[in-house]
């Protein structure tokens, strides 16, 4: 029985690993990401740094490599999620702003 248990345990564990490397933010907002990621990483024996390394691995590459190559980029990873989510609605409000502001100088025209 007890042999079954941590069997059982490991298989869910490397399932929950697979899982994790398949994630994408895609379309998604980092908060709903985040929350999903959350999920994923809550019941594994992941490292602090495994969990940066891993967060930043899957979300967008635009988003990943601005925080990079800010003066101090994040280092934990509930700094990640903090500058992520900041900088992802940042960058929406910036695409919404500039199609509002092409709408109205086509309308001009």
């Amino acid at each position: 029985m007890e042999l079954k248990k941590e069997f059982g345990r490991g298989n869910e564990e490397s399932v929950k690993m697979v899982e994790l490397k398949r994630m994408k933010q895609g379309g998604k907002t980092i908060e709903e990401f985040t929350s999903e990621f959350k999920s994923a990483t809550r019941e594994n024996s992941y490292k602090r740094k495994t969990l940066v390394e891993e967060f930043k691995r899957e979300i967008n590459k635009v988003i990943r490599r601005k925080l990079i190559e800010i003066e101090r980029p994040p280092t934990s990873i509930k700094q990640w999620y903090e500058c992520a989510t900041n900088l992802d609605r940042y960058l929406r409000e910036s695409r919404r702003e500039k199609k509002r502001l092409r709408r109205r100088k086509e309308n001009r025209n």
